[in-house]
């Protein structure tokens, strides 16, 4: 939306100053993958984590954001870019708070993921797939929302009845079918510390 009556207000309580406070950098980490791939299991697991060495933290799940913020829209395609846009939007926000921001999306298409990475600084955004094989997901099927897709009971379902586009470049892949999510959350910790996000020693 362009307004000429809209005008940017800038702060003087900046993000490099709340990350001075906070100790350590804000980022996006954002975990994609099929449901049942282990997306939320993982970031709420990296937040412990963090949460416990005294990081300023914040998990966007999908299932709650659907709850509130984006609680008006439906599965659609045309829906399903728009959902991921208002989370990088606000993902965009918790990181000018100082705040490392965790999301467990399916976000299925590149193009959203991408533009989402167009939103921040290159360094902001860091993109983790959550890679396991549509038959160990459909074994794990937790909602039995598969089932649901395979009778045909649920319509554009990733995986089932809509594709899901796997990250050409991730910064990180997880073995999330044969890899104990200790392991997994260890792996992702490693690469924020190399990333100068955290430093744990």
């Amino acid at each position: 939306m362009n307004n000429s009556n809209v005008v940017y207000h800038r702060a003087t309580v900046t993000r490099n100053r709340r990350q001075k406070l906070n100790k350590h950098r804000s980022v996006i980490i954002w975990f994609t993958g099929l449901s049942g791939s282990g997306k939320s299991t993982l970031a709420h697991a990296v937040e412990e984590e963090l949460h416990q060495d005294g990081c300023r933290t914040f998990v966007f799940d999908g299932d709650n954001v659907r709850h509130g913020l984006c609680a008006n829209l439906s599965f659609s395609e045309e829906d399903r870019h728009e959902n991921i846009r208002r989370i990088g939007e606000m993902s965009k926000l918790f990181i000018e708070a100082g705040v490392i921001a965790l999301t467990a999306f399916i976000s299925p298409f590149r193009v959203d993921r991408e533009r989402v990475r167009a939103l921040v600084s290159e360094n902001d955004f860091i993109e983790i797939y959550c890679n396991s094989p549509l038959e160990v997901c459909e074994e794990r099927d937790v909602k039995g929302l598969y089932k649901k897709a395979r009778k045909g009971e649920i319509k554009n379902y990733t995986g089932i009845s809509s594709p899901y586009e796997e990250p050409e470049h991730p910064d990180l892949v997880l073995d999330t079918a044969n890899k104990t999510v200790e392991a997994n959350v260890e792996n992702v910790l490693k690469l924020l510390e190399e990333r100068h996000i955290i430093s744990r020693y």
